[in-house]
């Protein structure tokens, strides 16, 4: 699920200031702690490969988060994709991957515990 900033419905509109809010953008019933992420990604990056061995070769941490600059597209274990681009506000549920379709910087809110696994596994693959 992603949404532009126009798309999100203006709650207050006065001088000075303007509150755009969506309700019901994803579920965090059952989580702890969130985690705080800026990730940077080079164009044409695509970390599917660097998920198998996780549950369903893909990460099962959802991620609520806002696209910087560029573009990036979510590849969800259903086969299908959902491209989030620059000013962009965006939920990825559990089950997805993600490719840089351009130089791409975002800003993400995960569950810090499910992620830091994510991110633990990745650097296993990576031998770092």
């Amino acid at each position: 699920m992603h949404i532009s900033k126009e798309a999100i419905p203006v709650q207050l509109d006065v001088p000075g200031a303007v509150a755009r809010q969506q309700t019901d953008f994803g579920d965090v019933t059952g989580f702890g702690k969130m985690g705080a992420e800026y990730f940077s990604f080079g164009s044409g990056t695509d970390i599917t490969e660097l998920l198998h061995g996780l549950e369903g070769d893909s990460c099962q941490c959802p991620h609520w988060g806002y696209v910087v600059k560029g573009a990036i597209t979510a590849l969800f274990s259903d086969h299908s994709e959902e491209t989030s681009k620059e000013g962009d506000l965006f939920y990825w549920p559990p089950g997805h991957s993600v490719r840089a379709e351009e130089d791409t910087d975002i800003v993400m809110f995960s569950p810090q515990h499910e992620h830091g696994l994510v991110i633990d596994h990745i650097k296993h693959k990576l031998a770092i």
